[in-house]
């Protein structure tokens, strides 16, 4: 980041790589739980709520995000000089714009469900990030104590809950809802 002339002014100089953020006890963050399996058929309507990605120090932040299917998303670029936003979803219609002034703003949506789209800038190839769309509103991105909070309300019953990270990949676990709470722990095997 510093070898370039721009991003050096505007780094806070720790950047590193994102890939495996581990904290305590092997806790993982940046990664995607949700609820799989046991709401077929049901219908949710997209958030108001628009989460933004934001370049910043030439970084994306966050790296990893989720948003509904249909809810419409930010993508800000904070520093003073040029990016790019190359999406290059499988399922959804990518995009690849300019981002050519400090505070531009676009907003994007995608329409389909999908795990994992590639976000990158063409100027800066380190800057990448991640965004899954889900078809429910129950998922969460997991902090860098690697902890997850699923709130909604969610009907008691059995669901299938799926851990899907970007590099280790995805397991899940059948979990039971009962009074409005579960509990469920992950564990991935390490790829490198």
């Amino acid at each position: 980041v510093k070898a370039d002339a721009n991003c050096g002014k505007v780094s806070d100089g720790n950047a590193k790589t994102r890939t495996y953020v581990v904290g305590e006890g092997g806790a993982l963050a940046n990664t995607v739980v949700y609820i799989k399996k046991g709401l077929e058929g049901k219908t949710f309507p997209a958030p108001s709520t628009k989460p933004e990605i934001d370049q910043k120090g030439c970084m994306y932040y966050p790296y990893v995000a989720a948003v509904m299917v249909n809810q419409k998303f930010d993508v800000k670029n904070s520093d003073p000089f040029m990016h790019n936003v190359n999406a290059t979803p499988k399922v959804n219609k990518g995009f690849n714009f300019a981002q050519a002034s400090q505070g531009q703003v676009n907003e994007k949506v995608f329409d389909k469900p999908e795990l994992g789209i590639r976000f990158a800038c063409n100027v800066h190839p380190w800057m990448i990030a991640y965004v899954s769309v889900m078809e429910n509103p129950f998922f969460f991105v997991t902090d860098e104590k690697g902890t997850f909070s699923i709130k909604g309300d969610i009907p008691d019953g059995k669901y299938t809950l799926e851990a899907f990270h970007q590099k280790a990949g995805a397991v899940t676990q059948e979990i039971e809802i009962k009074g409005g709470k579960a509990t469920a722990d992950f564990a991935f095997d390490v790829k490198s």
